[in-house]
């Protein structure tokens, strides 16, 4: 699959594209790893109007890299099955309509399974597409296939998120990842140290990806405060609650 351009690809593309291939094929792994306990039935739920099926979310952001990345850098690229355009845009006006939001968990089509062979066969492009780029290619390529890396990792958030309101609605209480018993200690004693108020430097520093609501960088007073020696139990807080 051609990348834009025809020149020769240096060693230091080679690098470069490989350390992004191994980014990207490490997240888009990550996704997966996140479903591995889940049923078919569980990825297809919507359990409230801000809740995205876990289906959706796997199609979203393979969505994502197929509309930025692969129709914008392959030259004559056709989406397979066009439709999954309005099916998993969220909330990019520019790129088309999209499927109302609080309706995502009344589309049964495409299947789970259909779902992740979508995600395969976009991974394939993409790596292919990375691997044959030139230097200059990837110098296009690559910011995209970072913002759809990071745009990947919030929804990985938001895929945990979501399954365990799904599963809160369940009596059966299903669990999103089992974990044998453990015995715990008591914890210490909580006390509460104090900090002086201070001018701190707050924001991105210019070095590697942000997004554009972590800049600029700039100084910002900080309060005199108190902060807890050690962190707060699951038991403490049930037994605030």
């Amino acid at each position: 699959m051609p990348a834009i351009g025809e020149k020769p690809v240096s060693s230091r593309a080679i690098s470069r594209a490989e350390s992004l291939r191994a980014r990207f094929r490490d997240v888009r792994d990550f996704s997966k790893l996140l479903t591995r306990d889940l049923e078919a039935e569980d990825c297809v739920v919507q359990s409230m109007p801000d809740v995205s099926p876990t289906k959706w979310h796997l199609a979203h952001t393979t969505w994502f890299f197929e509309t930025f990345v692969l129709k914008k850098f392959v030259t004559g690229y056709v989406p397979a099955i066009p439709e999954y355009a309005f099916l998993f845009n969220s909330y990019y006006n520019a790129a088309g309509t999209m499927h109302r939001r609080d309706l995502r968990g009344l589309i049964s089509r495409p299947t789970v399974a259909e779902s992740f062979r979508y995600r395969e066969g976009i991974d394939r492009h993409v790596e292919d597409l990375i691997a044959s780029a030139s230097e200059e290619s990837l110098n296009e390529i690559e910011p995209i296939i970072i913002l759809g890396i990071h745009h990947e990792q919030q929804h990985q958030e938001l895929l945990v998120t979501d399954i365990k309101h799904v599963f809160a609605q369940n009596p059966l209480h299903p669990v999103f990842r089992k974990r044998a018993e453990q015995k715990t200690e008591p914890p210490p004693p909580m006390t509460f140290v104090d900090f002086d108020e201070t001018i701190a430097t707050i924001g991105h520093d210019g070095r590697g990806f942000s997004y554009d609501n972590e800049g600029p960088r700039h100084r910002a007073l900080v309060p005199k405060f108190s902060l807890g020696s050690r962190l707060v139990t699951c038991g403490e807080y049930l037994r605030f609650i």
